[in-house]
Formats: structure tokens, C-alpha cells, sequence
């Protein structure tokens, strides 16, 4: 990978890291649903320049959308509209390296021995010990759908690596497009007070969802479709590790959260878990074999 290019995902991560705050924000301030709804209003019409059909390719492009999108973010809105303690979420989010490597072995045809095998179990080990936890335990629908949005992640990323060759801009474009409706249907029908929260909020509010719209989605989402264009699912997920260990101390610090023994060897059992798929895939790829997974990639 090009420097330039490691710098620029290493960048990616420290943004995402610091939306855990602006999507907390966002969600207490405005609900879950008319804060993503926002969200993507505002990347749309950053994005609308580069809205235009793509021959062949608009059926994956929906696809795609709608499930990095609507399904995605909102799922991930509704887990911090039902969860206090952020940190917990932020580690749930590091499935989302796991997810990936199954995924690529599934569809991609990626082999893997068993040092990664049990880095991916460790990884869900880590999660189940945080749920003894009595205070995470009492948040498990929150960490649950936060881990079934990392698993909508996932797909989605695996879903971008078909889009070799389409602006990622554009991609984006259709994606708020097809996601600003179903948004804003569901937060008309879940959260018919929400326009009017929104058009009352304070000014720190419109600045997080600014954040979260061109910091964390434009410069982020379409800076990782980009970087997926060019490199393989299991060389790119690996290199957002330090995104949910970032953010998880960010809460820790931002809300004061209280952190349990539970909490803690949970934490580092699948730190550790997703530390050892990292490696593994990394080392595992020589130059020669990420080309020949590239070409094979292209073809379907």
C-alpha cells in the first residue's frame, strides 16, 4: 500500500473514532431516525453533482446503498438511541474485521488457516465476556444491533469492491438518495416530533451532524469506497482496528464511563482476536497473491 494512501485511512479511522460523539449527540438531541435522515440530506446535497446513471452497474449501486445506507446507519442510530455506555459500542464495532474476513472467505473464495479461525472466535469471545457485565448486559439490544450493523458494514464493503471503476462520489450520491426516503419515512412514522426538534436546535447540534455528514460520510465512507476500489476486503478492514479502540476511549473520556473488570477483559479478548486477524492478513498476502485476488475480484 502507498504511503499516501495509509496515511489517508489512518486519517479515516481518527474520523470515525471521533463520530461516536457526534452521533451521540445527534440521536439524544434529535432521535435516531430523523438524525440519520439529516445526515444523509446534507451528504445528498454535497453529493448531487455527481449524480448520474451508471450503465449496467445501478442495480449494484442500490443494492449497495440501501444496505450502507438506510440499513446500515439506521440500525447503528437506533443501537446509540438504546445504549449509555458508547465504549461498549465502539468495541462491538471492531466485529466488523471478522465479519469482513468471513465474508471474503464465503464469497471471495479467501482461504484461511487456523490462527485467523481463532482470532475470529476469540474476537466474539471478547463480546460475550463484556456481556457479563451487569451494565452492558442491560444494554444488550443496543450492543446487538450495533453488532448486526457492523455485520451490514461488512457486506456493504464487500458490495463497494464490485464497483471498481465508478466514482465513489457518485456511488455516495445514490446512496443518500435511496436512503433519504426510507429515512425519512421511517422517522415521520417512529418520530413524528423530530422535524421540530431539528428546526429548534442549537447550533452544536447542526455542527455534529455537519461532522458526521462531510467529516465522517463524505470524507470518511467515500474516502473508504475509494481505497476499496483499489485494495482487497481483507487487506483495507484490518487497518480500521484502530478506529473502535480510538473511539472507545473518546467516550470513556467524553461521557465518563464507568468501566467494569467484565468490560475490560471482554475488551481485550477481542482487541487481541481482531489484533490476530490484522496480522495474519497482512503477512498472509504477498504483492503477487493480492494481485491475482484483484484480478479475480475484477472479473466477477
Amino acid at each position: 500500500m502507498k504511503p499516501a494512501h495509509l496515511a489517508f485511512i489512518l486519517f479515516i479511522d481518527l474520523l470515525w473514532a471521533m463520530n461516536v460523539v457526534a452521533v451521540k449527540e445527534i440521536i439524544d438531541a434529535l432521535g435516531p431516525m430523523t438524525g440519520v435522515f439529516l445526515r444523509y440530506v446534507i451528504v445528498l446535497l454535497v453529493t448531487l453533482p455527481w449524480l448520474r446513471l451508471v450503465k449496467g452497474r445501478m442495480r449494484d449501486i442500490v443494492i449497495a446503498g440501501i444496505v450502507s445506507g438506510a440499513i446500515f446507519m439506521g440500525l447503528g442510530g437506533l443501537s446509540f438511541s438504546l445504549t449509555e455506555n458508547v465504549a461498549a459500542l465502539s468495541i462491538a464495532g471492531q466485529l466488523g474485521v471478522p465479519f469482513s474476513l468471513i465474508l471474503a472467505v464465503i464469497f471471495l473464495g479467501e482461504t484461511i488457516r487456523w490462527i485467523r479461525i481463532a482470532g475470529t472466535a476469540a474476537s466474539f469471545i471478547g463480546i460475550v465476556i463484556m456481556g457479563f457485565d451487569p451494565a452492558i448486559w442491560d444494554e444488550r439490544l443496543g450492543v446487538g444491533l450495533t453488532i448486526l450493523s457492523t455485520f451490514m458494514w461488512a457486506v456493504g464493503s464487500l458490495m463497494f469492491r464490485r464497483l471498481q471503476g465508478v466514482n465513489p462520489m457518485t456511488i455516495h450520491a445514490w446512496l443518500a438518495l435511496v436512503s433519504v426516503p426510507l429515512l425519512l419515512a421511517a422517522a415521520l412514522w417512529f418520530e413524528p416530533g423530530g422535524m421540530a426538534r431539528a428546526a429548534a436546535a442549537d447550533a452544536h447540534v447542526w455542527g455534529w451532524l455537519l461532522y458526521a455528514a462531510i467529516g465522517s460520510s463524505i470524507v470518511g465512507h467515500v474516502g473508504m469506497s475509494w481505497l476499496l476500489q483499489r485494495y482487497p476486503v481483507t487487506v483495507m478492514a484490518p487497518l480500521t482496528l484502530p478506529t473502535p479502540l480510538i473511539a472507545a476511549i473518546i467516550a470513556i473520556m467524553v461521557y465518563d464511563t464507568p468501566i467494569s473488570f467484565e468490560f475490560v477483559m471482554g475488551a481485550l479478548v477481542t482487541f487481541m482476536g481482531v489484533a490476530v486477524v490484522t496480522w495474519r492478513s497482512a503477512t498472509q498476502k504477498t504483492d503477487e497473491g493480492l494481485v491475482k485476488e484483484w484480478a479475480r475480484e475484477v472479473k466477477r
